[in-house]
């Protein structure tokens, strides 16, 4: 998109919000980069260039804009439905593989040489791994400077910093501030904005952080948080008319977040053992609210076929939620096969209570984290209380992941995913559907084994002989088809009988 300098143009005078992500604007006169939205007077056509990224942005040497806060923006939904390399690395950098172990691994992980895969990032975003992990680390950085008095050298290395001077030199060369500069400003703004607080912290300690999560509108946030209440599991999950809240596994420590829907946002609360796991929170909250959807284009689609427009029209702005977690999302669908949802919530609160680990930072009401692929793979599948299939099925999955032959993560081959996932005896389509919806993102699944699924299409009158040639005009979204037809009415059982068979 950013190619096309005229449309691009055209949506920076129309101030559309939609674009936020997908390119951002960099004004050579004043050094300065922005999003589509940006409420200030918009500069002359010749005096402007789009870049695909704020990393590449920065790259190019222009400054974040202090009033629309570009790199603040919601993420762009093109990385979510795509599969190809780029789009892994892109997701991959966002859960902070970079921070953590380096542009080596990220390139190992996805099977290219580094300075291959720097050529395909350059060539298509502007900017290879360092410079995108760059400027997601000078995003964390701001957002501890600002939320928090953790002391500058612990923000430098929470933030994934190599140095307190690497870190000073790059928030001036982002924000043209210094970080005392914005925390400074930030505190100035906080008595009238009632902005985000958060309590002291450090690498290895316990911290409290409250966060916006953009995302853009409209968003069904009523039937998004009700999916989410009806698939609580006891002692991981809780649900409550404040929001959702729920344990993580992250990569340094554990964490429990609080989400809630507010005016224009989601509203965050982070509770992590290692401050050094933000990123992975953030990128992982993310996903599971699918909040980088460009949910008007996805509307607009679907709502060209008369079966399907008055599903839109009643939810508009539904979205698809993920997962924070692939394995355990995995787990679910195993336990889900010919089961109601309460029933496979039952399933999986005994593997909680009897496999999870405790929660190592404490809360009030969540106090368990979800089983490990390792602690699920050691056990034996004639004792577990399911049908002996379902048993083996659960504890092939779990050895898989354990050892590395699947994997669930962002950055995930779907292809081969799947291809691992229906070698595996007892799992069929339906589950293998149902994990690339959630655990791994897909936005185009279409899901025609599930019952729900069949019986609600043929009440639209959609007979499932059509449906396979009818559901291509709904390409690429029909996993959110799917979820238009989940939130039309209660749920009753999850599969048709082909499953186990």
């Amino acid at each position: 998109m950013h190619n096309d300098h005229d449309r691009c143009y055209r949506i920076v005078e129309g101030k559309d919000p939609r674009f936020d992500g997908c390119f951002v604007t960099a004004v050579r006169t004043t050094g300065i980069y922005c999003r589509p939205s940006c409420p200030a007077r918009t500069p002359t056509s010749s005096n402007v260039e789009f870049l695909p990224t704020a990393a590449a942005a920065q790259l190019a040497g222009y400054r974040a804009c202090k009033r629309c806060r570009p790199d603040a923006s919601p993420g762009s939904p093109e990385w979510n439905g795509r599969s190809d390399v780029v789009a892994r690395a892109v997701r991959l950098v966002a859960d902070g593989l970079v921070d953590r172990e380096g542009v080596p691994a990220l390139a190992r992980r996805l099977g290219y040489s580094d300075r291959h895969l720097n050529r395909l990032l350059v060539a298509e975003l502007g900017a290879g791994a360092l410079a995108l992990a760059r400027s997601q680390r000078a995003q964390n950085a701001r957002i501890l400077v600002e939320t928090t008095t953790m002391p500058m050298v612990d923000v430098a290395f929470a933030a994934g910093f190599a140095s307190l001077r690497q870190f000073n030199e790059t928030v001036r060369a982002v924000f043209a501030a210094s970080p005392t500069e914005l925390r400074q400003a930030a505190a100035r703004r906080r008595p009238t904005t009632g902005g985000p607080q958060a309590t002291e912290g450090a690498p290895g300690a316990a911290v409290t952080l409250s966060l916006r999560l953009a995302h853009r509108a409209p968003l069904a946030s009523e039937a998004l948080f009700e999916f989410l209440r009806v698939r609580c599991i006891a002692r991981t999950e809780v649900s409550s008319a404040e929001g959702y809240r729920r344990t993580l596994q992250l990569p340094n420590g554990d964490g429990v977040v609080s989400l809630a829907p507010a005016s224009g946002f989601v509203s965050a609360v982070l509770r992590l053992a290692d401050v050094r796991d933000l990123t992975a929170a953030v990128s992982r909250c993310r996903r599971l609210l699918d909040l980088d959807a460009d949910p008007v284009a996805v509307d607009a689609r679907l709502a060209r076929d008369p079966a399907l427009a008055p599903l839109v029209a009643t939810r508009p702005g539904l979205r698809s939620p993920g997962a924070v977690d692939g394995f355990e999302m995995a787990v679910r669908a195993v336990l889900g096969q010919q089961v109601s949802v309460a029933a496979s919530l039952r399933s999986a609160a005994r593997f909680v209570d009897e496999h999870g680990a405790p929660l190592a930072i404490g809360d009030a009401d969540l106090d368990r984290l979800f089983p490990t692929p390792e602690s699920l793979a050691a056990l034996d599948p004639e004792t577990l209380p399911m049908p002996r299939q379902r048993g083996r099925a659960l504890v092939r999955l779990s050895e898989e992941v354990a050892s590395g032959r699947l994997r669930l993560d962002p950055g995930a081959d779907r292809d081969e995913a799947r291809s691992v996932l229906l070698g595996v005896p007892g799992i069929g389509p339906w589950t293998a559907d149902y994990v690339a919806m959630r655990a791994l993102g897909d936005p185009d699944v279409m899901a025609p084994g599930d019952l729900v699924v069949r019986q609600r299409l043929e009440r639209l009158g959609v007979a499932s002989g059509d449906l396979a040639a009818r559901s291509q005009d709904w390409a690429p979204w029909r996993t959110t088809v799917v979820h238009h037809l989940w939130a039309a009415g209660p749920e009753g059982m999850l599969i048709d009988a082909e499953e186990a068979a």
